[in-house]
């Protein structure tokens, strides 16, 4: 009887009583495919070749020693120059057998380095890159054969390692990672990432995350949140304080910002808040109150004493240069009213109920004027008074340059001095033009004779 051969490797197994005193020859060989499992060897492939093949044993194996193949060791190196990707085909496709693949191969073209491709039939192939090592097993389907990476879903209780580690996939860890040195992420994250880790030369280190509450969160050791970035937000809200040699805003604040520090070009820091009370607050370190901005107004709110150094100034820009009707700027006082008082009317204090009225020059009670209301103030209300500064009124017709004095009607200003015997004489100011006036009462009364 003719011997037959094992389908994957060609060892020759005899038939009873065959080959009579010439065995041993036969045996031999077979250990010899036997050693070759355990072993290692290097495969050159042709300078520039784009095919190689990579035989386990012959389709129609011979016995002898001229059926042992490189495909019978279970470690192959393959070495040569490559100028592109070569496929290496593993034969016979009926073949069912493991290897540890080593792609030594070296570069000689421009678009280099080249990958070694295992493939055994129209199945899926493996590619093997350049420098790389790769286990793989051929499941000898036939026509339809394919090459499998033995390792793709490995499960390893504990994995050390004094070197680098790369993979092309995705790497599923149930348990903690522990590293000596670095971990150092080479490709950038995605929107879709749960939680990722990466990095691009431009935008360097990238934590991306994907979460109902938040994108990202930081938590200290006892799982408190310390930062955290809402879902799908721009926004970094930071639980505790943040200190820091400088921080440097760089964009603009808007109307709705509860407390916001921006930054423009030509508004430079910007303070913007939204209270009930106040917008802004500044306070010391008793958490007193020292500077306030009232909600909704620009009035700045001085809590104690605004103190100025030597040269100091206080500039008051005025109406005349703003160009707007019924505007005033200067010294105020907030003062309750003792009767009716008309919008740009001159007021002094009435000497006995302490209450602003209109002023007039006809008694002496009322020719100490202190100031002009911008604005009309009913009978006991507080309202505003101009006390020194500039004021505006479109309707006035003055000679600018002439002294402006307190007149006889009650409220009023008048180009010339009151002459009724019994009057007073004050001047209240000077007209800057016809519809400006700098509010400057003096303290020196003259009764006329």
């Amino acid at each position: 009887m003719a011997s037959s051969y094992s389908t994957s490797l060609g060892i020759e197994k005899m038939a009873t009583g065959d080959q009579s005193g010439a065995w041993g020859t036969t045996t031999n060989h077979n250990w010899d495919i036997l050693d070759r499992i355990s072993a290692y060897t290097s495969v050159a492939i042709t300078t520039n070749a784009d095919t190689a093949t990579l035989t386990v044993r012959e389709a129609s194996p011979e016995s002898g020693t001229e059926n042992l193949q490189d495909g019978m060791y279970r470690v192959v190196k393959f070495t040569g120059a490559l100028d592109s990707n070569c496929t290496v085909t593993i034969a016979p496709n009926t073949a069912k057998v493991f290897f540890i693949i080593i792609n030594a191969t070296t570069d000689s073209g421009a678009s280099g380095p080249y990958s070694v491709i295992l493939s055994q039939g129209s199945g899926a192939n493996i590619t093997v890159a350049n420098g790389k090592s790769a286990v793989v097993y051929c499941d000898g389907a036939g026509g339809g054969a394919a090459v499998v990476d033995a390792i793709s879903n490995l499960a390893v209780a504990t994995v050390t390692t004094s070197g680098t580690v790369t993979t092309g996939g995705a790497v599923a860890v149930t348990g903690n990672v522990t590293a000596t040195g670095t971990v150092e992420p080479a490709g950038d994250t995605s929107a879709g990432d749960d939680a990722a880790i990466g990095y691009t030369a431009a935008l360097g280190l990238i934590l991306t995350g994907q979460g109902s509450t938040n994108d990202v969160t930081i938590v200290n050791d006892a799982d408190a949140t310390v930062l955290s970035v809402a879902t799908g937000g721009t926004n970094v809200d930071i639980v505790g304080d943040v200190t820091a040699a400088t921080v440097t805003a760089d964009g603009d604040t808007s109307a709705s910002d509860k407390a916001t520090m921006g930054y423009t070009a030509s508004e430079g820091l910007i303070l913007t808040g939204q209270g009930s009370t106040n917008d802004i607050t500044i306070k010391n370190d008793a958490d007193a109150d020292v500077l306030t901005v009232p909600t909704g107004t620009t009035t700045v709110s001085v809590a104690a004493k605004l103190s100025l150094a030597d040269a100091s100034t206080i500039d008051m820009s005025t109406p005349l240069l703003a160009g707007t009707d019924h505007t005033y700027t200067g010294l105020t006082a907030q003062m309750l009213a003792g009767g009716a008082i008309s919008a740009f009317d001159l007021v002094c204090v009435h000497t006995t109920t302490q209450e602003v009225v209109e002023a007039d020059a006809s008694a002496y009670a009322t020719a100490r004027v202190i100031g002009i209301a911008p604005a009309a103030i009913s009978d006991t209300a507080t309202g505003t008074v101009l006390l020194h500064g500039f004021i505006r009124d479109d309707t006035w017709t003055w000679t600018a340059g002439s002294t402006l004095y307190l007149s006889e009607t009650a409220g009023a200003m008048t180009h010339t001095a009151p002459t009724t015997d019994g009057a007073f004489v004050l001047v209240v100011g000077v007209a800057l033009s016809p519809d400006v006036v700098y509010i400057n009462p003096s303290m020196d009364v003259i009764e006329r004779a």
